[in-house]
């Protein structure tokens, strides 16, 4: 628990500085292009503090109301924050269509260029610090929030080119033009991240690649048994769940059987953390095949 609270505090130190310099850099210049900027990395204190609460809450151990956990409390945050980002591309498109009604308008834009530049190199890094801790230990909430971030990153480097070029051509109508290219590209995150969350909600299965390595390796390590059939996987946060039907022959004794299960089971954590294994043993008689070992 302590290394996710650690990934979670960082989050939070690190956004507070951000849309500080970024609102400050919106302010004193009063582009629609930086207030979209600004507007979207305002969301991130508020998911990094969800994320933080949804890490603390998955981490705690099964209970009678919740015997396999709570590792789906991750994915309600990272729905949430796809929800904040929608939410946030809509107030960009709305600034975007008022600045460009009334004309646009950039006060000492280069000081402003500089500032959102200094931010975004921080965001960029950060956003990298927390994809890496997603993968390694395995949290959607930590995935989704460096996705939110490198997605922040990917916008802002956009922005500072287009209005650099809008004040190299005088063209500063595209300052509300950028704005909007801005508020559709994180509406397309959002949904892409509401998306991803929901299937985890709905107990969707891991990756193709994933689920090959499984059966691979429960195939290498069934050695005495006839054969594997009906395996099912699902993820559940952190936690991916495994169940499937073991064939043995009819005169193997239970300890022999429990043996192979043990040998599966402990191949599959040797590679595999979180994963967690329910072996069905069953008799000759209910073979679907014959011969080999399927899963």
């Amino acid at each position: 628990m302590g290394q996710y609270k650690g990934v979670a505090l960082g989050s939070i130190a690190v956004s507070v500085p951000v849309i500080a310099i970024k609102g400050f850099a919106w302010w004193h210049t009063g582009g629609a292009a930086l207030f979209s900027d600004a507007l979207e990395s305002l969301i991130h204190p508020a998911t990094a503090l969800l994320t933080f609460g949804a890490v603390w809450f998955a981490a705690r151990p099964a209970d009678s109301n919740h015997p396999f956990g709570h590792g789906k409390a991750e994915f309600f945050a990272a729905v949430i924050e796809g929800g904040l980002i929608v939410a946030a591309a809509w107030a960009i498109l709305q600034h975007a269509w008022l600045v460009w009604r009334g004309g646009p308008l950039l006060l000492d834009p280069a000081f402003g260029l500089a500032l959102n530049g200094g931010a975004t190199l921080l965001n960029g890094v950060w956003g990298l610090v927390l994809t890496r801790a997603g993968r390694r230990l395995r949290s959607p909430a930590f995935r989704a929030d460096g996705l939110h971030l490198l997605t922040d990153v990917a916008t802002s480097a956009g922005l500072l080119l287009g209005l650099v070029l809008a004040l190299a051509t005088g063209a500063l109508w595209l300052d509300p033009l950028l704005a909007a290219a801005t508020a559709i590209y994180v509406l397309v995150t959002g949904f892409f991240l509401i998306r991803a969350s929901v299937d985890g909600l709905m107990d969707a299965a891991p990756s193709p690649a994933v689920v090959a390595r499984i059966k691979t390796l429960v195939a290498e390590h069934a050695e005495g048994a006839l054969e594997v059939h009906d395996l099912r996987t699902r993820n559940a946060g952190q936690t991916t769940f495994l169940q499937f039907h073991l064939v043995v022959p009819g005169g193997m004794t239970v300890d022999e059987a429990h043996a192979i299960c043990d040998r599966i089971e402990a191949a599959l954590r040797n590679e595999m953390a979180g994963l967690v294994a329910t072996i069905h043993v069953e008799p000759e008689s209910k073979a679907k095949h014959h011969g080999v070992v399927v899963v």
